[in-house]
């Protein structure tokens, strides 16, 4: 009787968790498919007033999103693919024991996670410059290259990997990039599709960076498009009205990427966060 109640109570709490970010969600879907007049009367919906696309089509046609939803697709994929590959690289140099310094090393990565992006904001944006890669998408991609949690999550993954694979490999000839390529990266699925998953997601979401490296409008990627459009008046310098729907529309164009995104990574997710964390 006592572990039913736990149970329920349990259940209770979860879904009212779960609840809150249900309901905005709902009603942000419920808004983007109603009318510009419907969206525009107060109350929370649960279906859309006059349903109709007339946010989705305005925010593509007059607002002309494209460009920055174009320029977040480029940034994300190919910054979370280069992200993936050198996390990995370094992760499998701490891997081997013979590497020297390999603990020392370790623990000056560990310190770089305790230093928040705020603080290195001048200095970073001072090399970007010096770079000349102001203004540019590379800068974006460039910027968190790497990152000590997946490089750390990477390594874990690795050291995982039982030693007499690697024996067996050795034997048969196999350098270090055969082992990285052939062996390790085949067996450490779950990790990869962790650091994608963590990554993609804060690309995508990066708002940020791009404020501080990215000074025009052609450059922008979504999220600062959307911050502007839901930021400013009801209407643009055209005089065309920015209704509820539109902006609706816009925030769920922005989290439609993501919520596909998850089910294929999902099955590898919790593996790799356990798995990963798991070796010293």
């Amino acid at each position: 009787m006592g572990n039913a109640a736990f149970v329920a109570i349990n259940l209770l709490f979860l879904a009212m968790i779960a609840s809150t970010m249900i309901v905005p969600l709902w009603n942000a879907v419920a808004v983007s498919f109603s009318s510009d007049l419907g969206s525009m009367q107060p109350g929370i919906l649960m279906w859309p007033r006059d349903f109709g696309f007339t946010g989705y089509t305005s925010i593509w046609t007059v607002l002309d999103l494209w460009q920055p939803f174009e320029n977040s697709v480029i940034v994300s994929v190919v910054g979370t693919t280069v992200h993936v590959l050198f996390s990995a690289l370094a992760g499998y140099a701490l891997a081997q024991s013979a590497l020297p310094m390999r603990r020392t090393i370790t623990v000056g990565i560990l310190v770089t996670m305790m230093i928040p992006f705020e603080a290195i904001m001048i200095p970073f944006y001072v090399t970007v410059q010096e770079l000349g890669l102001l203004n540019t998408l590379t800068a974006l991609i460039l910027s968190g290259m790497v990152s000590g949690f997946s490089i750390l999550l990477m390594r874990n993954f690795f050291l995982s990997i039982p030693g007499d694979v690697f024996e067996s490999a050795r034997m048969d000839g196999a350098g270090h990039f055969r082992l990285f390529f052939q062996i390790c990266m085949p067996l450490s699925k779950a990790g990869l599709a962790t650091v994608a998953l963590f990554e993609f997601v804060g690309r995508w979401n990066n708002l940020l960076s791009t404020v501080l490296l990215i000074n025009s409008a052609s450059k922008d990627t979504l999220q600062v498009a959307l911050n502007s459009l839901i930021n400013q008046q009801s209407s643009t310098s055209s005089g065309t009205l920015i209704t509820t729907n539109v902006k609706m529309a816009g925030i769920i164009i922005a989290v439609l990427p993501l919520i596909l995104a998850y089910p294929f990574a999902q099955k590898y997710f919790v593996k790799g966060i356990f798995l990963g964390s798991s070796k010293e």
